[in-house]
């Protein structure tokens, strides 16, 4: 066996939207039935660790542990922590990144939080991006949690995180500090979780953008699947030719990888 731990992306990989990917969650089973350790890297932020482990439950019956779950909203927050610059913050973003950042004991500052950061927000408003532009022109951290410009849902690809991230850094002219996939700091947090040596472990994601060059980056084997953003027709054209494309994560060999 070549590959001793595997991170793996959620949305568009194990699942897509609401919609099931059933050879997600049998690729799932197998590592567990193999007792492969796995981390599930995910640039989602809408969504607790907590929260991420109650949908996989109930809505694609994959039992998993919180251990196993690393999202780039505690990557944001592990970064908020080792930079130390107070423990003020204004967020926009869902439930889960705003409830996660409170917990950390970083406080609401609307007028001069020592961080900005930025997510999907499904709710955006004028009034939020105004309060965050002005925050980060008068020296706020400006944080992105991801660069995902699209997520892939069962309606097409929706506008994500990153095309807010686009706007605000439009209107301040401060480039964000970017934590998700494809940056280093979620996957070195994410390698040590799972224990092995980057050379030993492989990325497996549908999103050549972030997960595919999350692997690159960081020296990282890869492992693309076309059940999501990217799609088969574009492999050709990749600037970085990924180590293994497969069409379905049933073609996987676990024997032979």
């Amino acid at each position: 066996m070549k590959y001793k731990g595997y991170l793996i992306d959620l949305d568009g990989t194990i699942y897509k939207g609401k919609e099931r990917i059933p050879a997600g969650e049998a690729f799932i089973r197998e590592l567990q039935r193999r007792d492969i350790p796995y981390v599930l890297v995910t640039n989602n932020t809408t969504r607790t660790p907590e929260m991420v482990q109650t949908m996989l439950s109930e809505s694609f019956h994959i039992e998993t542990g919180l251990e196993t779950i690393y999202t780039a909203t505690l990557a944001t927050i592990d970064y908020m922590k080792d930079m130390n610059r107070g423990n003020t913050a204004y967020v926009i973003g869902e439930t889960g990144l705003k409830t996660a950042v409170a917990e950390a004991g970083f406080r609401e500052d609307k007028e001069a939080p020592a961080y900005v950061v930025v997510g999907l927000d499904t709710a955006l408003t004028y009034e939020k991006l105004a309060t965050a532009t002005l925050a980060i022109q008068r020296g706020a951290v400006f944080i992105g949690t991801n660069p995902d410009l699209n997520i892939p849902t069962e309606r097409g690809l929706m506008p994500g995180a990153g095309s807010i991230l686009a706007l605000l850094e439009k209107a301040t002219r401060v480039q964000p500090v970017i934590i998700g996939k494809p940056e280093a700091v979620i996957m070195n947090k994410a390698l040590d979780r799972l224990g092995v040596r980057r050379s030993q472990a492989i990325m497996v994601g549908d999103n050549y953008l972030t997960d595919i060059t999350a692997g690159i980056k960081n020296d990282i084997p890869t492992l693309l699947v076309t059940t999501g953003f990217t799609k088969a027709e574009e492999v050709a054209s990749l600037p970085i030719q990924p180590d293994y494309v497969l069409t379905s994560l049933s073609e996987w060999n676990f024997d032979e990888n």
